[in-house]
């Protein structure tokens, strides 16, 4: 059946009608006014007959195809956050050859149209979806989607001047709507400010708060609707769960839910870092790069401390050399520093002095006395004629103490009256 042609809106119900443009811009062809340029170029078709009008109604894209392609059926409605940096122009493509968001989004991402526009030296939170009418749904002013920005601003300003913004602002001619704007702190001349609306005109927070006489020196978005920036890394894409997207896309479908589908907590999504591949198991005898290496020797096994309950033969021994056991022992020669065994494997110890040394050594009691063994014996004297002439010590007053109090202990000896403790026995 060949479509309709006719300029009245799409009917409602379930299985109404919508223009072709709406129906190519959600299945994420292009944007509805991209679509409208393709009409006009001929590049798209309806059963093999090219459409002159976009003012086409369809039920399904049945036998649609552009450029001869036909067109899949819409994927299910997806909603990603990126951090867009400043110095990128929210658009597919430039004239001029300046950077874009597409430029600089990691690979993998399906075919995304951003949610609204940041200014080209205004960063922040940026939606992307690959649905059309999910975008138009979040940018309808009607709507009232709330958007929270930060701003940086030179000049002086007080809380009064900007609570006046809640009533509206004509600037130009041009009428904005109420603003929720907070002195954030103030750091020297620079004050930050947060401001909330609803309706996000071209450039509104800047030229709000030049109309006030504040200079802007940066602006960022950090939440659209319940979705926050939060702590997504600068130029990073993270998707939206697919049950809180269905969840804000029932309550913003109510009548005024713009406002109660903004104050929607989520919880915030934890980054999981990509697993590494695990490295793949490399052939004996052969390295990554395919060069040959020497086989590697088997683990050795562990050793306990435990003593030995028998002697063990060394690993290696010289050709000819008898055993270790069967070795005679050494008598002479320098001393040994540790335990050698013998051929019961008992230690023994071999002695510092060796026999025909200790031989030759004279027996302590032939020894000389302690007084010739002074190098200096002239010393020696003086010392022993000093002593002589010393006078012996005084007596004590009270007599020597004894050694030993009446309790058998050392001490002071017991009160006079009082019996002595008994000496101690050892058990």
């Amino acid at each position: 059946m060949p479509p309709s042609k006719t300029n009245e809106p799409a009917r409602e119900g379930p299985n109404a009608g919508q223009r072709i443009a709406k129906l190519l811009a959600r299945a994420g062809i292009a944007s509805r006014r991209e679509v409208e340029r393709m009409i006009a170029d001929g590049r798209v078709a309806v059963n093999g007959k090219t459409l002159d009008t976009p003012a086409t109604v369809l039920t399904s894209l049945d036998g649609v195809t552009v450029d001869g392609n036909p067109v899949a059926a819409p994927e299910a409605a997806r909603l990603f956050r990126y951090h867009k940096s400043a110095g990128l122009l929210t658009a597919e493509r430039d004239f001029t050859g300046r950077m874009t968001i597409y430029d600089r989004m990691p690979a993998g991402l399906p075919r995304v149209m951003p949610v609204g526009r940041l200014d080209l030296n205004t960063e922040g939170l940026l939606l992307l979806t690959n649905d059309g009418e999910l975008k138009r749904q979040l940018e309808l002013p009607s709507v009232g989607v709330e958007r929270t920005y930060r701003a940086r601003a030179y000049g002086q300003i007080s809380q009064e001047q900007l609570e006046d913004l809640m009533l509206g602002i004509e600037i130009e001619g041009v009428r904005y709507g109420p603003i929720n704007a907070n002195i954030e702190r103030r750091t020297g001349a620079n004050v930050w400010i947060e401001m909330t609306l609803t309706e996000g005109k071209n450039r509104e927070v800047r030229r709000v708060l030049e109309y006030l006489g504040l200079e802007v020196s940066r602006l960022i978005r950090t939440r659209y609707g319940p979705f926050w920036l939060g702590d997504l890394p600068v130029g990073d894409v993270d998707e939206i769960r697919q049950n809180d997207l269905a969840t804000f896309r029932t309550v913003v479908s109510k009548p005024g839910g713009g406002k109660a589908a903004s104050n929607l907590q989520f919880a915030v999504r934890q980054r999981v870092p990509e697993a590494k591949p695990k490295p793949e198991p490399v052939p004996a005898g052969r390295e990554p790069d395919g060069r040959r290496t020497r086989a590697k020797a088997p683990a050795r096994p562990r050793v306990s401390a435990s003593p030995r309950a028998e002697p063990v033969e060394p690993r290696f021994t010289p050709r000819g050399a008898p055993p270790r056991s069967e070795r005679p022992l050494r008598e002479d020669g320098p001393a040994r520093r540790g335990p050698a065994r013998g051929a019961a494997g008992e230690a023994r110890f071999t002695p510092r002095v060796t026999p025909d040394r200790a031989a030759e050594r004279p027996a302590r009691s032939e020894r000389p006395a302690r007084d010739e063994k002074i190098a200096k014996p002239a010393r020696a004297a003086r010392a022993r004629a000093h002593r002589d002439t010393l006078e012996p010590r005084a007596p004590r007053p009270g007599g020597d103490r004894p050694a030993k109090g009446p309790s058998g202990g050392r001490g002071k000896p017991s009160r006079p009256g009082k019996p002595a403790r008994p000496p101690r026995t050892r058990k």
